[in-house]
């Protein structure tokens, strides 16, 4: 299943978050979302979420898993899939947070965001939070370096 998460590794690869709107310019050069690559990898992960292989525990408006903890496999990223539509848990980026975001039903948004790549840089805290329908994200933390609360 890690084969999955490879190409959206390699395009997060030796990424500078500190400028959002950049790095998920340079995302979406690197892995286009719309392109014949990303949705590839769009539609793998819908498959996954109907094989209930990701985001198994919880309920809606969050339903997530572990895919991996930061290892060298995984670029010494933490690989977490979340199924949202609301709020989920508040918390902070201490290496900032690199997100792949995919539009299940509805035309939802991901703090605002549409479908994509969404970047959050070192530091930052928010409640993420999915509205206007479902969406899947996958969450790409550097070191895998989170704090909840």
């Amino acid at each position: 299943m890690l084969n999955t998460f490879q190409p959206l590794i390699q395009a997060a690869t030796d990424l500078e978050l500190t400028d959002p709107p950049a790095a998920q310019a340079e995302l979406t050069r690197r892995l286009d979302p719309k392109g014949p690559d990303g949705q590839a990898v769009t539609q793998a992960l819908q498959a996954l979420l109907a094989a209930e292989k990701i985001a198994t525990r919880g309920e809606l408006p969050v339903r997530w898993g572990r895919v991996s903890k930061a290892s060298p496999e995984t670029g010494d990223f933490s690989i977490d899939v979340v199924h949202m539509n609301g709020a989920g848990p508040k918390h902070t980026h201490g290496r900032g947070e690199i997100n792949f975001c995919v539009a299940l039903t509805g035309e939802p948004t991901f703090d605002g965001h549409g479908p994509g790549w969404v970047v959050l840089p070192p530091g930052s805290t928010h409640v993420p939070t999915v509205a206007g329908g479902e969406m899947l994200i996958v969450y790409l933390l550097p070191g895998g370096v989170v704090e909840f609360g």
